[in-house]
């Protein structure tokens, strides 16, 4: 007969959580959020509220002896009707900074989209636990990093040893912000996002503000920026203005420069990298608004297709070629003055090539593969010698 060990339970609190920028006390936990409230109350859109509550990047942080970690959480996962199920969020587990682990959490809440109809349903479900067993019994630091893409409430965390908070690393603090390829779309693990694999290659703490389909210029995400702590700061930006169609030029070019004027408000000379999107076929000339494929649909997949008219560019409407010439316009223009500011095309994460080899598989998404190239090119180009994020010698790791 099998005994259950004696498990510690530790209160769980913000001192445990890196990655979150505000955490709310819920009745049955903590929610981490990626936007503070003032933020949050000025959005008025689903898919932002849902993107931001996804803890992409968010972890759990702590220093213990023990063999055994369970933390009880309140998931929430989606389902779109017509596509297959999308599978459970994982939870990773980190020893002294290597992969140690990985999990899901079974039950949670359902939040069920229907992209034909434009309609939403959330039902209620049960509390679920992620396990870890089998660990080294020495003291060592533990990072349970929360899944990427499902909203995670945290119930309570249980140990068979005494936990203390770890000391924050002296590593740079990297803030960054971009749409759901830099929130982790289908990247295999919250680890294996590409902002979170150039982190750990570039020795940096990440803080993750990539938010699926709300990368869109807002002046609550740059006032977020602005308030942020931060050592270096990159914002990528321009595939959710095509996609959802949601400026022409004219606001384009002034909401550009508000937003890089707003984060320089409180980083006037943090080093700052604007990112143009990576290659998308669908939208190079083509204006979006994108679509689902309703053909896909039926044969269950989820692939997207561009709905605008070419013609249209010369209107001011936007697509990934516009928009890579102005970013690159304006970044140019204002590192006459500020020196700190940098441009990096993303083609030069994902490109022509990389689209023969590694297709996107919905036409908008990169696979898990396209993540850890573009994570391992991001942190070769920003953080390596020479590099526009580059931190000093001695936080950094060779590149």
């Amino acid at each position: 007969m099998s005994t259950r060990p004696q498990l510690t339970t530790t209160p769980l609190t913000e001192h445990l959580l890196r990655g979150a920028l505000e955490v709310e006390r819920t009745a049955r936990g903590l929610l981490p959020h990626r936007l503070p409230a003032r933020a949050r109350a000025q959005n008025t859109d689903g898919q932002l509220a849902m993107a931001e509550v996804q803890p992409s990047g968010v972890r759990i942080v702590l220093r213990t002896r023990a063999t055994l970690v369970e933390l009880d959480t309140l998931p929430t996962k989606r389902v779109y009707v017509g596509a297959p199920p999308r599978p459970d969020g994982v939870y990773e587990l980190l020893v002294d900074g290597r992969l140690a682990g990985r999990t899901g959490v079974s039950g949670g809440n359902t939040f069920t989209i229907d992209m034909a109809a434009g309609t939403a349903e959330s039902r209620p479900g049960p509390v679920g636990t992620a396990r870890f067993s089998g660990l080294s019994a020495g003291m060592k630091d533990i990072e349970i990093w929360l899944p990427h893409n499902e909203t995670t409430e945290l119930v309570a965390l249980r140990t068979d040893a005494p936990v203390e908070p770890v000391v924050a690393a002296d590593r740079a603090v990297w803030l960054h912000h971009g749409s759901s390829i830099s929130h982790g779309s289908d990247a295999d693990g919250p680890t294996s996002t590409w902002p979170a694999l150039a982190a750990a290659l570039g020795g940096v703490d990440l803080v993750n503000l990539g938010f699926a389909g709300s990368a869109l210029l807002d002046p609550f995400t740059a006032r977020t920026l602005r308030d942020a702590p931060a050592d270096l700061i990159s914002v990528k930006t321009g595939i959710n203005l095509v996609n959802t169609d949601a400026m022409r030029m004219r606001a384009f070019t002034p909401a550009v420069h508000g937003f890089l004027d707003t984060i320089r408000e409180g980083h006037p000379v943090t080093p700052l990298l604007i990112v143009s999107p990576i290659l998308c076929p669908i939208h190079e000339t083509t204006p979006g608004p994108s679509a689902p494929d309703h053909r896909a649909l039926s044969e269950g997949r989820l692939s997207f297709s561009a709905t605008g008219d070419p013609a249209e560019t010369a209107a001011g409407k936007l697509t990934l070629s516009t928009v890579r010439g102005e970013l690159a316009r304006i970044v140019e223009q204002r590192a006459a003055e500020d020196p700190n500011l940098h441009y990096l095309d993303g083609r030069e994460l994902y490109g022509e090539a990389d689209y023969v080899e590694l297709p996107l598989p919905d036409e908008l998404h990169p696979d898990a593969a396209t993540h850890r190239r573009m994570g391992e090119r991001f942190a070769r180009l920003a953080f390596g010698p020479g590099g526009p994020l580059a931190v000093a010698a001695d936080r950094a790791v060779r590149l």
